[in-house]
């Protein structure tokens, strides 16, 4: 069975149960999904999402603003309808972000930017192999102790309700645990995932909280009474 994303949960999700069978049966098939240019792409917001990341690292806007301009030139000199519609969407996402105060996503603490290991990004949730590929994952120290957080930009055309957001914070929290809780103390209110479409965030403290639905487990336990 090939890996799937979070994404690719919420697709089946979204579907009613004749859809949901053929999803299953995709999976069961090893079937390679395609990526279209209509929103869904994960290379489709990669201009907005890469001067966002690196905003949030630098604290300096100015990497939206450039992105922004270059991407107005690219739309004048772009004859291409269906790219035109891309330019106009990450220049609106950016748009948003232009004077973000990005302070509420981090610890006041010194960051430490960690590498991310590709052998890590694959997680084993009941049965599902699950991709994970948050954008940012940093260490800090509070009251002496190695503490640890991540942040996940997401975006999608018609964005992401905050059960659905906070599937992506739940994967990301475990994805934590898994490969820096030896070393580091997770903390759950710097474990962010973000929607930049509606410009909505969910951190793992609110699922702690029980301030958002816990739903990815009853998600793929659904998918595997399917695939028996």
């Amino acid at each position: 069975m090939r890996e799937i994303s979070i994404k690719d949960l919420i697709t089946y999700r979204r579907k009613l149960d004749a859809g949901k069978r053929k999803f299953v049966n995709d999976l069961n098939m090893n079937f390679e999904k395609k990526v279209n240019d209509d929103g869904g792409g994960g290379n489709y917001w990669i201009c907005c999402t890469s001067a966002i990341v690196n905003c949030f690292k630098t604290n300096n806007l100015q990497f939206i603003i450039d992105k922004i301009d270059e991407l107005k030139y690219k739309l004048e000199q772009s004859d291409i309808d269906k790219t035109k519609i891309m330019y106009r969407r990450n220049i609106s996402i950016l748009n948003n972000y232009e004077a973000f105060d990005f302070s509420d996503f981090k610890p006041i603490s010194k960051l430490t930017f960690l590498k991310k290991h590709k052998n890590d990004s694959i997680l084993n949730v009941n049965g599902l192999q699950i991709k994970i590929t948050p954008d940012c994952v940093f260490s800090f120290v509070s009251n002496r102790n190695n503490e640890i957080g991540a942040i996940w930009f997401i975006a999608k055309l018609d964005g992401y309700n905050v059960d659905e957001l906070g599937m992506f914070t739940d994967i990301l929290f475990r994805y934590l645990n898994q490969v820096y809780s030896k070393t580091h103390t997770i903390d759950p209110k710097y474990c962010i995932a973000v929607d930049i479409m509606k410009n909505n965030f969910v951190n793992f403290s609110s699922i702690q909280n029980l301030e958002v639905p816990a739903i990815l487990d009853s998600t793929i336990a659904e998918i595997n009474k399917f695939r028996k």
